[in-house]
């Protein structure tokens, strides 16, 4: 019987799902045919494979070639198929065994010549491939990608002909997970760069401890985007699980992965000028955006009145279920999206509202216009709003006496304050649900009435409720306490401002 199986994986999402490859070779006139759904870069795999094939000194059958790629309905797309059509198409002919081609899954372009080609997507792929308990061949270039995962079997290999002695038992391709070098936690900007602008920076030490959303608003030139981009420095590496989750996804886009950083939470900082799909994801077939890629880090939107408003409300939902779901007519691909917002934005149209200077003459008319331009529901979604004044030439001249703190000291708290927070409910903060945050962020009675007053007095929202309570609980954690102090509350309350209706 000269029918072949070859197991392979295809691309759903951050998902790779499994895809049989049949290869079935009849008599009758010479044509070779891909069946199940196959997109054009599939199509023209069979010029590739012939190539391959006959440039590695095999023989390509001159006969009824059928390929067959299992399930009919999953749309295949991209070169990845190659390397298992072409083992399917030899094995189906006869020239190298098929008894054993069940242990194994393979991906991989092929060139005309034969040599393996990396592509797209190799991390999901090997822990799917992990999962089954098979071992996965794969071109060398997709080695240290995938090798991230630990106990995944990798077969990496340079050409088509090793893989066929290799399942022929004529030279075996060294089995060892590839040797990463990842990079240490260096950052050339520091904190102690920025001078003066202490509440800022404990905002920001808070909003780190927690992984809460913050918006900055302050004229030009105060420091709004230069505190954002420090961030990263005085947040903590991810946890193995968490980076593979980042790191999968950041192997489907167009971006690629850097090995070297992959334990670093991801820090994305769109133009204003950004479209909605490049913001959330999107395409005939649907990629990772902004917001996905910036899974478990920070997504800085600099200027955010500035965004269309269409494009910010499609932050609503992310915001608060922490995954997109992009629906086309024919599929839909589910991508997570837990990251923390960090926006900026001037206070009026001209920037100059409030400042000394006297500089502004937009009318009030005008201001709430600008401010209109983001939406209640979003700001509401925000848990921290922060006011940045211009800092007194002198500290920005000398700095502070006391010297400015390094991003090193204050990671350190947020560190300890995170795995305080991990130990008590297994997540940040900003992640308790409605159910856990009564659990883990009771008050006394005391502090009931006062967050209750402040509610009642500035017209905030339910959400808001809860988002301060679990800001207070983020406070509390870097003050190293268990409870929720009246302290505690009254500072996260001071945080609620822009969305007050009084």
């Amino acid at each position: 019987m000269s029918l072949a199986v070859v197991f392979s994986r295809g691309r759903s999402g951050i998902d790779a799902p499994l895809v049989t490859v049949e290869v079935h070779v009849s008599n009758g006139l010479p044509a070779l045919n891909i069946v199940g759904l196959p997109e054009t870069a599939v199509k023209e795999s069979k010029d590739r494979v012939r190539g391959a094939i006959i440039n590695s000194g095999f023989e390509f059958p001159f006969q009824r070639v059928t390929i067959n790629l299992a399930p009919a309905d999953l749309p295949k797309e991209g070169g990845r198929f190659d390397l298992a059509i072409a083992l399917g198409i030899l094995a189906a002919s006869g020239q190298i065994a098929k008894d054993n081609l069940a242990q194994y899954e393979c991906i991989g372009e092929l060139s005309l010549g034969g040599e393996l080609r990396p592509i797209a997507g190799a991390l999901p792929v090997a822990i799917h491939a992990r999962n089954a308990n098979r071992q996965l061949i794969l071109p060398v270039g997709c080695a240290d990608e995938a090798g991230l995962i630990n106990d995944a079997r990798l077969l990496p290999a340079h050409h088509l002909l090793q893989v066929c002695a290799h399942l022929s038992g004529q030279s075996l391709i060294p089995w060892a997970a590839p040797n990463i070098t990842v990079a240490e936690s260096q950052f050339e900007i520091d904190f102690a760069d920025v001078h003066g602008q202490f509440h800022v920076k404990r905002a920001f030490e808070i909003a780190a401890a927690g992984a809460h959303n913050l918006l900055m608003l302050g004229p030009p030139g105060t420091g709004k985007s230069m505190l954002a981009a420090r961030l990263p420095t005085i947040l903590p590496e991810l946890s193995e699980q968490q980076a593979q989750e980042t790191a999968a996804i950041a192997s489907i886009s167009d971006q690629g992965l850097d090995i070297g950083k992959w334990r670093k939470p991801p820090f994305r900082a769109p133009h204003h000028t950004a479209s909605a799909a490049a913001l959330v994801g999107g395409g005939s077939n649907p990629k990772p955006g902004e917001i996905s890629l910036s899974h478990h880090g920070a997504l800085f939107l600099d200027e955010l009145p500035e965004f269309d408003r269409k494009v910010l409300e499609v932050l609503r939902e992310p915001l608060e279920t922490g995954h997109i779901t992009i629906s086309r007519a024919n599929r839909q691909a589910d991508f997570p999206a837990r990251f923390q917002l960090i926006a900026a934005m001037n206070p009026c149209p001209c920037g100059y509202l409030g400042d000394a200077s006297g500089r502004c003459h937009c009318s009030s008319e005008q201001v709430a216009r600008y401010r209109a331009r983001v939406s209640g529901p979003l700001l509401d979604r925000i848990d921290m709003h922060l006011e940045v004044p211009r800092v007194a030439l002198d500290v920005l001249r000398k700095g502070v006496k006391e010297g400015e703190e390094s991003s090193q000291t204050i990671r350190e708290r947020v560190t300890a304050a995170r795995q305080l927070a991990d130990r008590r409910q297994g997540k940040t903060n900003s992640e308790l649900n409605a159910k856990e945050v009564k659990l883990f962020c009771e008050l006394a009675e005391a502090g009931h009435r006062l967050l209750e007053q402040a509610l009642e007095k500035f017209g905030l929202s339910h959400r808001a409720y809860h988002r301060i309570l679990k800001l207070a609980r983020s406070i509390a954690d870097l003050a190293g306490s268990e409870t929720i102090e009246i302290t505690h509350l009254s500072e996260a309350i001071g945080y609620r401002k822009l969305d007050r209706t009084r």
